[in-house]
C-alpha cells in the first residue's frame, strides 16, 4: 500500500481527475438507515377494526321520538316546531327518564348546516339520551 504526498522535486504538481465517493457513499448510507428506522413509525401499527359501509332497515317503534332539522336550522319534534334548544332539553329530559329509553331519530335536511344537527346532539346528550340515530335515505337501486 502507498501514499502520495504530493509531487517529487522537479516534477510538475499533476491533475487528478477522479472523483472521491467516499464521502456519497456515507452520506447514501446514513439516507438509508435514517429511512428504514422511520419508515415503521409512519406507518400505523394499531390493528383497528373499521366498520363496514352497510345500509340497516329499521322498524320504526312507536316509542322512539323523530326530531327533524329543516334547512333554514329549525328544530321540529315530530311536526311541532321547538321555541329553542332548551325547550328541546326540558322535552328530552322527561323522556329520558323512561324505562325503557326511547331511541331518538335525527332527521336532517341534507341542504342544511351542520349547526343545527350538533345543536340536536348535543340536547341530547345534556338530557342524558343514551339511544341517538340518523334517518337516511337509502341509496339508489344499482348505484
Amino acid at each position: 500500500m502507498s501514499i502520495s504526498l504530493g509531487p517529487a522535486e522537479g516534477e510538475d504538481d499533476e491533475v487528478i481527475s477522479s472523483i472521491n465517493t467516499t464521502p456519497l457513499v456515507d452520506v447514501m448510507l446514513v439516507l438509508l438507515i435514517i429511512f428504514l428506522i422511520t419508515i415503521p413509525v409512519v406507518t400505523t401499527s394499531i390493528k383497528v377494526s373499521l366498520p363496514k359501509e352497510r345500509v340497516e332497515e329499521r322498524q320504526s317503534r312507536p316509542e322512539n321520538i323523530i326530531i327533524s332539522v329543516d334547512q333554514a336550522g329549525g328544530i321540529f319534534w315530530y311536526d311541532a316546531r321547538v321555541a329553542n334548544v332548551e325547550a328541546l332539553v326540558d322535552r328530552l329530559k322527561k323522556v329520558s327518564t323512561m324505562n325503557p329509553q326511547p331511541e331518538v331519530q335525527i332527521r336532517g335536511d341534507m341542504a342544511s348546516r351542520y349547526e343545527g344537527v350538533g345543536r340536536v346532539l348535543y340536547a341530547c346528550q345534556r338530557a342524558g339520551i343514551a339511544k341517538v340515530a340518523f334517518i337516511t335515505e337509502p341509496p339508489a337501486v344499482g348505484g
